[in-house]
This record gives structure tokens, C-alpha cells and sequence, in this order.
């Protein structure tokens, strides 16, 4: 699996991070990751992956996840141009 670039990860248990994503040894590590806490949208996910945080969401600091492989329910590419801060 080739993952780079900013990205929402679904994880097992509902955690949702955002971070600069990679993949090696069977570990999805984000980098600079913050949890999303609210989404604060009205049409999900999709929302922010392409439109950026929107005043309602809240993000939580996180620093660096790994987590398996095996525990990512999903990968959404985000619009960097759209997070940056």
C-alpha cells in the first residue's frame, strides 16, 4: 500500500485523525496528526477532506500515530492547501 500526503484515517473504535500519512511494516504512521474531536459538517468527512476544518470542527493536538494496518477502516486524501494554518 503506497499512502503519502495529508489524510483523514478512520481507525478502529471510531478514532478519526488527520495527519501527513505513510506506510511501512504494516503501520500506518501520521505525522503532525490532530484528532478530530467534531467534525462540525453537514454532509460528513468528504466535507473537510476537500474543504478544509470547518468553524465548528475541533481538532485535539495528537503528535504522532501508528497505528496497524489492520485497524484502518478508511483513508480519505485531503486538500492540503485547504488545512494548512
Amino acid at each position: 500500500m503506497n499512502v503519502t500526503g495529508l489524510q483523514i484515517a478512520v481507525l478502529e473504535r471510531g478514532w478519526v485523525f488527520i495527519g501527513e500519512a505513510s506506510v511501512a511494516d504494516g503501520l500506518l504512521t501520521l505525522s503532525k496528526a490532530r484528532n478530530i474531536r467534531r467534525w462540525g459538517t453537514t454532509t460528513g468527512l468528504g466535507e473537510i477532506a476537500t474543504g478544509g476544518p470547518t468553524k465548528k470542527t475541533v481538532l485535539d493536538d495528537a503528535g504522532t500515530i501508528r497505528a496497524p494496518i489492520a485497524n484502518v477502516v478508511a483513508l480519505i486524501e485531503c486538500d492540503a492547501t485547504r488545512w494548512s494554518a
